[in-house]
């Protein structure tokens, strides 16, 4: 059977193939509602596909969107993800995610490789910062929106939640139940001090700490940012001498970890140790007990994200049109951090 053309659909509609183009793409040009009707129609009768790679060679761009993650496997970046996906289909749209690994390196990688395949955009969960990245997103002259993340050294639109304030909110509540003090799971060493969560998340509790009059010295204690490796972590910290009566985990992630070398070593929580953490994640409510976490609308910030990633006025005489569209945290209260406990 002879492959259908778009010859073939405009011959049988009864009109150019220019008008059958602006048909399938929704433009450039308006079409009449008649004339729509009647290439849709033969579109259906004579089951024509379009051709999606002729299509991106002549606009130059794809129906796709590239999207860089640290690691999917982390729960808060496969929800992330997912919800950039469902966004993405709403518009027509696909997503390619890139794993970094959280190094430069993978970075580049698929930075180089999603703009290679002409992707509308590029959504990108930079560690940052990222000199070379920033350097390469330049050279491809990449219309990109950061999202969760917004590192120094890539200035571009920023979708983001107040991370800052979110983990003062944490803290507060904690100290609220009584206790000494909060001690605090941040990042790794090399964790950047601007544009990173975990960075404004530690900053947030040293906040809270500081308005009640509290020392946070000696009381920070670096973490991998998954369970696993907080897990090892958490179990050092909490069979020593001086086991924090509470503990703000930077992420849910690191939360889960706490939670499991508390029941490994027989310290009840919260009985005697109030845990919260941060990103409200789908597992943190099955958690035992259920995990006190700070949430973020992370639908709409993925809805945002594509938005403006697939926006043509992104860009407005050189400037950005909205560098950082910020959405506000709030706290889920569960039995983790005392509330519930007769």
């Amino acid at each position: 059977m002879a492959k259908v053309t778009r010859d073939d659909v405009a011959r049988l509609a009864g009109t150019s193939t220019a008008v059958v183009s602006y048909v399938i793409n929704n433009g450039p040009r308006p079409v009449a509602p008649a004339t729509r009707e009647r290439v849709l129609a033969a579109i259906k009768e004579l089951g024509y596909r379009p051709d999606r790679v002729a299509q991106a060679m002549a606009s130059r761009r794809t129906d796709l969107i590239g999207m860089i993650v640290p690691d999917a496997r982390q729960p808060f970046f496969a929800e992330m993800a997912h919800a950039v996906e469902q966004a993405a289909a709403e518009r027509g749209k696909m997503v390619l995610v890139g794993n970094s690994d959280y190094r430069d390196e993978r970075e580049v990688h698929y930075l180089r490789a999603f703009l290679g395949m002409r992707v509308s955009g590029l959504i990108l969960v930079s560690q940052g910062p990222s000199e070379r990245a920033a350097a390469e997103i330049e050279a491809w002259d990449a219309r990109v929106v950061l999202l969760h993340e917004r590192p120094e050294a890539i200035d571009d639109v920023a979708v983001v939640t107040d991370d800052v304030g979110g983990a003062q909110l944490a803290t507060r509540h904690l100290l609220e139940h009584g206790h000494e003090y909060v001690a605090c799971l941040g990042g790794v060493e090399n964790t950047p001090e601007v544009g990173d969560p975990v960075a404004d998340h530690v900053e947030g509790w040293r906040r809270a700490m500081q308005e009640s009059g509290r020392s946070t010295e000696g009381r920070l204690f670096q973490a991998p940012y998954n369970r696993y490796d907080a897990y090892q972590v958490a179990l050092k910290l909490l069979a020593g001498p001086d086991r924090p009566p509470a503990i703000f985990c930077s992420t849910d992630d690191q939360a889960f970890g706490v939670l499991r070398a508390a029941r490994e070593l027989r310290i009840d929580v919260p009985g005697e140790l109030a845990v919260a953490g941060f990103d409200d994640v789908k597992e943190a409510a099955l958690t035992d007990p259920p995990l006190t976490t700070i949430s973020s609308d992370r639908p709409a910030m993925a809805r945002a994200a594509v938005d403006l990633v697939l926006d043509d006025g992104l860009r407005v005489a050189g400037s950005r049109r909205e560098r950082v569209k910020q959405f506000p945290s709030g706290l889920v209260i569960r039995r983790s951090c005392g509330c519930g406990e007769a």
